[in-house]
């Protein structure tokens, strides 16, 4: 068992807990072992996470393999019931409750739609240069996805995005990674200079292209005139589509976030005040911090709810520059491992497992970063292993468990 990883893992969630104790701490209600508390709460799903752990280890590998289907369908299955048994919070279904408990299936989804990725490519040995292949491979990570943003919670669903990478590692062509970068650029575009400048814009520069190649190759148009009709087609479908959704689809607080980030609107006292009070919050203090329990903008609940997306702002202030850059540091440290071992794996499910473990990492730790600090909109992705909540710990656990599982066994794979 690779015990860097189980020592990192370690230090993450009780360095995790003491940054919720330090969000939640209150004069009148001191107790460590309080479990009426929020950081008392945390503590029994840390001290449950251990008990998941034992029973991951002691599985064999191979059952997560074989039953990688079975694990895919209940989390499919769980989704779709919480539209029927789900609890609204915040805006979106996306919880069972019992009584004061809650469970949040789509932390777990995650990890089972790396196994069924895992199964897929591994059980047929799947050329992913096939369309169908592409197609299946992309139905299985975009169907959860799917239901997820229905709930709504889109911030939760583009994780599985991150999903694409992996693919991309097992044969997928460049291309797509190409059209997905172009047409995120093209959406902001959209979003930030309007339907018609970005048609304006888009039409400039194909054309120019186009001008650039008939230049070099007369009897470049004749060969390629459908591709480029195509190319302004698409173009067109997806800016106006792009407008839609932003207008139709999305809802008023989604829109607020992205037009805040953009600069259309300022909105420090609105929607914006999380984002905007966390930079504060972490600027405050300045280098080395200002000690443990001593974050004033902290303990004066500045930034709501901060114990769950918000938590590295309470690192900031109490910590300062040092700290959260020591935490940064353990980060990468920590997908710099994941990735060394999924580069080691013998067998295609262990890498592709392994390799989805690393994106689904670095997207969560990249975008809840990148939002504490205002660089990108606030979708509402937790900091692993400490952010509050008990179905972020254990779906993260599973998630780290399993490939430490699966890496256990390498030199039997062959």
């Amino acid at each position: 068992m690779d015990w860097v990883l189980v020592i990192m893992y370690l230090l993450f969630v009780f360095l995790g807990w003491l940054s919720i104790y330090e969000a939640t701490f209150s004069e009148t209600e001191f107790e460590i072992f309080d479990f009426s508390t929020k950081y008392g709460k945390q503590m029994i799903w840390i001290l449950l996470s251990f008990l998941i752990i034992i029973i991951i280890l002691a599985i064999d590998k191979k059952f997560y393999e074989q039953f990688s289907g079975i694990f895919y369908l209940a989390s499919i299955l769980t989704l779709a019931g919480l539209f029927v048994f789900g609890t609204n919070i915040n805006g979106a279904t996306s919880w069972y409750s019992f009584g004061s408990f809650g469970i949040q299936p789509s932390e777990f989804a995650k990890g089972a739609t790396a196994l069924a990725v895992a199964n897929y490519l591994n059980e047929r040995n799947q050329d992913l240069k096939k369309l169908n292949n592409q197609l299946k491979a992309f139905g299985i990570i975009f169907l959860p996805a799917l239901l997820i943003t229905l709930q709504p919670d889109p911030g939760s669903a583009l994780v599985y995005g991150s999903l694409i990478l992996v693919l991309y590692q097992f044969g997928l062509p460049l291309y797509y990674l190409v059209i997905g970068f172009l047409a995120l650029l093209l959406f902001v575009i959209t979003l930030y200079f309007g339907v018609l400048n970005t048609l304006l814009i888009a039409s400039g520069i194909i054309s120019g292209m186009l001008i650039y190649l008939v230049y070099k190759n007369k009897k470049y148009l004749r060969h390629n005139w459908l591709r480029f009709i195509a190319i302004y087609l698409f173009t067109g479908f997806f800016t106006v589509s792009v407008d839609y959704v932003f207008n139709n689809v999305f809802e008023q607080r989604h829109r607020d976030r992205f037009n805040i980030l953009l600069g259309k609107d300022v909105d420090d006292q609105g929607i914006g005040y999380n984002t905007a009070q966390s930079v504060i919050t972490i600027g405050s203090g300045g280098i080395t911090g200002k000690g443990f329990l001593q974050g004033d903008r902290t303990q004066g609940d500045f930034v709501p709810e901060q114990q769950t997306d918000y938590i590295f702002s309470t690192i900031g202030e109490e910590w300062g520059f040092l700290g959260s850059s020591f935490v940064i540091l353990l980060f990468v440290a920590f997908l710099i491992r994941l990735l060394f071992i999924a580069d080691r794996q013998k067998s295609m499910f262990s890498k592709v497992f392994s390799y989805a473990t690393v994106a689904i990492f670095f997207f969560h730790f990249t975008i809840n970063i990148g939002m504490v600090i205002g660089l990108l909109p606030t979708i509402g992705i937790p900091l692993p292993f400490f952010s509050y909540g008990g179905s972020s710990l254990w779906g993260f656990t599973v998630l780290l468990f399993i490939m430490i599982r699966l890496d256990a066994d390498r030199i039997y794979e062959w």
